[in-house]
């Protein structure tokens, strides 16, 4: 499985290596200043696909105790109260960097940045930049000031295949593909911002290039993992044939839009929370009445009609493609795999145990979400945590010396013509038997599928990588027996046996 790394075409030595180009990535990238920094950006920021706004305490009858109370509750039990206390903590000071650094908020009529409901918040406290493009906003600025920031060196099309590590086990470098050169670039520190794993699965909101490749390379060389099992299913995918499928953002229902079955009936009624219940509880009520062979749509004719298309540019412009107005049109919805609330376990510094790694955004596990992510905090997670990143990579003095690496292997042969069909089955597989619900005997057949996947020596390295990820989550999930937020076993042990606890990779 393992043959020794050819040797690089080039070499580079830098302070550090930030993996990712999205909001967790270039928040720690601007925030490392004066220390050099390279940035690899192997393809579009899930930050960019982000519609639903970032949630933050700045209203006048909201508080930071409030936003960690929702948080909390949403997470099943699972939250961290320290963590979840310090990041709404976090967030006015958030959204005051933010703006400093070019973000303009949509404004009420008052002047100030107007604020949002969104599902199991109880304060209105979204907010958004363009509507429901939020995440596009927030990367474009970032991604300007980044590139005017003479600490950093951005890479595109660059990805990281392997770390690498010295005699005692310290992170000394990292292994780059930048479209068929390679590229050994020595550093002490190196920061994975690499985002989810939602283009594992066949029905998802994610870039295709979300498929955990973070947590693979971590897992080589032995970081701990945890919560692999908590994928969030967001209920409102548009269900319009795309690939990856167009988000309907929470905003929507926040802005009075209901979910109705094919003859009209409230999908949600008598759900406690209605439309705006926790994403897991929706996820699964829009999932069962598909499952019974109905449609499931989202209805903004009366609550929102003809301002539809300037509130929700985004949303609009996906069902103009598809042949829908949706002030006058219901709009056809799918849950879909949208957030990984598990990853790299790390401390609040985003630590991970390996000298000289750290880990941030949603490629990591920090205690927030707990076991079910609360609408738009994953915004302030990445950017709030990447600050606390590089304060703490700054406390540690990194410099530009060449590490001494121990030894450096790759993962068998690069290319990618021989996995197109090993990554449509675990894809489908994945969405079978690791979605919205699953059971024992699925969740084993998953398994079996991945492992024969990622030990196949004919296949490239990258697709063992998806393979092992897949892996993982399934193998989490089986050990998880019991249904707590967004993992629903078909076949869970009783209520009352149910298990607070979180379960290692």
């Amino acid at each position: 499985m393992f043959t020794p790394l050819d040797p690089p075409i080039e070499t580079l030595t830098t302070g550090v290596v930030v993996v990712g180009a999205g909001a967790a990535g270039l928040a720690t990238a601007l925030n490392l200043a004066p220390c050099q920094v390279v940035v690899l950006a192997h393809g579009p920021a899930a930050t960019g696909w982000a519609q639903g706004g970032i949630a933050a305490a700045t209203g006048p009858d909201d508080s930071p105790a409030f936003h960690a109370a929702d948080t909390t509750a949403a997470g099943a039990g699972l939250v961290d109260p320290l963590v979840a206390a310090l990041v709404t903590a976090a967030g006015p000071d958030c959204i005051d960097w933010l703006q400093s650094a070019g973000v303009t908020f949509d404004r009420g009529t008052d002047g100030r940045p107007a604020r949002g409901l969104e599902a199991a918040h109880g304060r209105a406290r979204i907010l958004h930049a363009g509507g429901d493009a939020t995440g596009r906003a927030i990367l474009a600025a970032l991604t300007a000031r980044a590139a005017a920031a003479p600490h950093i060196r951005r890479l595109d099309n660059a990805e990281a295949t392997a770390l690498l590590t010295d005699a005692r086990g310290r992170i000394a470098g990292i292994i780059v593909d930048l479209t068929g050169r390679r590229l050994m670039i020595r550093t002490p520190a190196v920061v994975l911002a690499t985002g989810g794993i939602g283009g594992l699965y066949a029905q998802s909101t994610n870039p295709p290039g979300a498929t955990g490749r973070g947590l693979a390379l971590a897992a080589r060389i032995g970081a701990r993992l945890r919560d692999l099992e908590f994928v969030q299913f967001h209920p409102t995918a548009m269900d319009l044939g795309g690939d990856p499928m167009p988000l309907a953002s929470e905003a929507i229902r926040g802005a009075g839009a209901v979910l109705i079955d094919g003859a009209g009936r409230p999908v949600m009624a008598g759900t406690p929370g209605g439309d705006l219940a926790p994403r897991d509880v929706v996820a699964r009520q829009v999932a069962a009445t598909i499952d019974a062979g109905d449609r499931v749509f989202l209805d903004a004719r009366a609550a929102i009609g003809p301002g539809f298309a300037e509130r929700f540019p985004t949303a609009a412009a996906a069902c103009r493609t598809a042949g829908i107005d949706p002030a006058s049109q219901p709009i056809p919805v799918a849950p879909a795999a949208h957030y990984h609330m598990g990853g790299i376990a790390v401390d609040l510094a985003g630590r991970t145990g390996i000298p000289g790694l750290w880990a941030a955004g949603e490629v990591a596990a920090t205690g927030l979400h707990g076991a079910n992510r609360l609408a738009s905090n994953s915004l302030l997670e990445a950017l709030v945590c990447g600050g606390w990143v590089a304060r703490d990579i700054l406390s540690t003095s990194p410099d530009a010396r060449a590490p001494v690496i121990r030894q450096a292997f790759r993962t068998r042969r690069a290319g990618t013509g021989e996995g197109a069909v090993a990554i449509g089955r675990l894809r489908a597989a994945m969405s079978r038997q690791a979605g919205v619900l699953r059971d024992a005997a699925g969740l084993d057949q998953l398994i079996s599928l991945a492992a024969a996947i990622e030990a196949d020596p004919h296949l490239p390295a990258a697709i063992a990588d998806r393979a092992l990820v897949c892996r993982l989550i399934a193998e989490a999930a089986r050990n998880r027996p019991d249904s707590i937020g967004a993992h629903q076993r078909a076949d869970a042990t009783p209520l009352a046996l149910r298990e607070r606890r979180h379960v290692p990779a």
